[in-house]
């Protein structure tokens, strides 16, 4: 699929997204509220032990996901109805001021086990407008040819907030208490607010110059809703990247959480070799993503994104088969840089199409996978690695993945994408 267009657009919306302030201030709001959600899960997590058991603090912990699962096609519904800017300003605000109002019941009285289930029911209520919308911002802020470099930045905050967020949050809890802890997590959502506020948009005429000339006026939420999934199914490109990218994270999500917990039990390897394992995953999708926000653009995008989820696919199969742990942590890197060379492509090439009258909706279909339907793999993956051990269940789910990698490459439409690349100036 050949790339929008640019040259006619204002040399201003080619700045490189490095050194655009309006990216980094949209990448400093999400790395705050980013944190902000590590933090709150943090605390809620430690205010339900206090005064509950094991299955409790399980129920609290999962009690937001299944609101965030059934109401982000909502949610996506919304970001394009209503301008993605002003979901994701309402919904932050939404989460700041149920938190700060969590901190101010806690440093009151302890509460009871239905608050918090309740809290958590709500903030992933929240969290499935704020999710699609802030997906649909990059292409808003940014031009067509530095997407790919923007989902690299915002692979990299991701990563520094899964780092940064549980130790804030115990500083939090060891200086004051839960109450501090819920209370600097509210103020991180408070942070994003006014950069969020000062942000420039573009038009959507702007994002992507071969806008659709078949979106409809806004009818029943309803009827968006359906015409968001016929869009993304007729869509030539964005249909198989997001079949792809959904069979991608069914094959990985259940070894890579579930799995490799139980293959380090299975070899004996104790909580550092888990770590080990762990840490190198993190390490390489970090790279991955630093690779792309520091090149900004890849040749053959297409191939390149199918031949990253084949080697993603071979380490996914191969990790349960070595024999020493050096050799695991080697191959843990190699799927987490793998993977998120693919997540990122798959994910700029889709941001890149998309008619920005649609993009919300198709964001929320691509997260649903991701909150929705992937963590239902991780009974099966349990249950399948209790029943016959971890390798075959391993080289099982690597397989499964690889068919993402078959349905781009049946796509003559996906094999020949590109990113856009930044006009030369003259």
């Amino acid at each position: 699929m050949a790339a929008p267009e640019t040259s006619a657009l204002p040399q201003r919306v080619t700045t490189p997204a490095h050194r655009d302030g309006n990216v980094l201030r949209w990448l400093t709001a999400y790395t705050a509220s980013l944190v902000g959600d590590s933090v709150y899960f943090t605390a809620l997590g430690w205010s339900a032990q206090k005064g509950a058991g094991p299955a409790e603090v399980g129920l609290v912990m999962a009690a937001g996901a299944l609101p965030r699962a059934l109401l982000m096609l909502g949610g996506g519904v919304a970001a394009d109805r209503f301008e993605p800017r002003r979901v994701v300003l309402g919904s932050d605000a939404l989460r700041c001021l149920l938190i700060l109002g969590v901190a101010a019941a806690v440093a009151l009285t302890a509460p009871a086990l239905w608050i918090l289930v309740a809290v958590a029911l709500v903030f992933g209520a929240v969290d499935a407008l704020f999710v699609p919308a802030v997906g649909a911002l990059p292409p808003r802020i940014t031009s067509p040819d530095q997407l790919a470099r923007v989902t690299g930045m915002r692979s990299l905050s991701l990563r520094l907030s899964q780092i940064a967020g549980p130790p804030i949050g115990g500083l939090a809890m060891g200086l004051g208490g839960v109450a501090a802890a819920f209370t600097t997590a509210g103020l991180l959502f408070a942070l994003s607010l006014p950069l969020l506020l000062t942000l420039r948009m573009r038009s959507p005429r702007m994002c992507d110059e071969q806008q659709s000339s078949t979106a409809s006026a806004p009818g029943t939420v309803r009827g968006d809703l359906l015409d968001g999934l016929r869009y993304i199914r007729r869509h030539r490109l964005i249909g198989p990247l997001v079949a792809a990218g959904a069979i991608c994270e069914l094959g990985f999500t259940g070894i890579l959480g579930v799995g490799m917990v139980l293959l380090n039990a299975e070899r004996g390897w104790g909580p550092s070799g888990y770590g080990w394992i762990v840490g190198s995953f993190g390490a390489g999708a970090a790279a991955s993503a630093a690779l792309l926000a520091v090149a900004g653009w890849l040749p053959r995008a297409g191939l390149l994104l199918a031949g990253s989820l084949l080697v993603g696919c071979a380490g996914a199969a191969t990790i349960a088969l070595v024999p020493t742990l050096w050799t695991a942590a080697v191959l843990a890197a190699l799927i987490g840089l793998s993977a998120g060379v693919f997540g990122s492509l798959d994910n700029a090439l889709v941001q890149t199409a998309a008619d920005p009258a649609y993009l919300g909706r198709v964001t929320s279909v691509v997260m649903l996978t991701l909150v929705g339907l992937a963590p239902l793999s991780y009974p099966l993956v349990g249950a399948a690695i209790g029943a016959w051990g971890a390798a075959p269940v391993f080289v099982g789910c690597g397989a499964f993945a690889a068919l993402g990698a078959v349905v781009i490459l049946a796509s003559g439409s996906v094999r020949r994408a590109e990113l856009p690349r930044r006009p030369t100036a003259t």
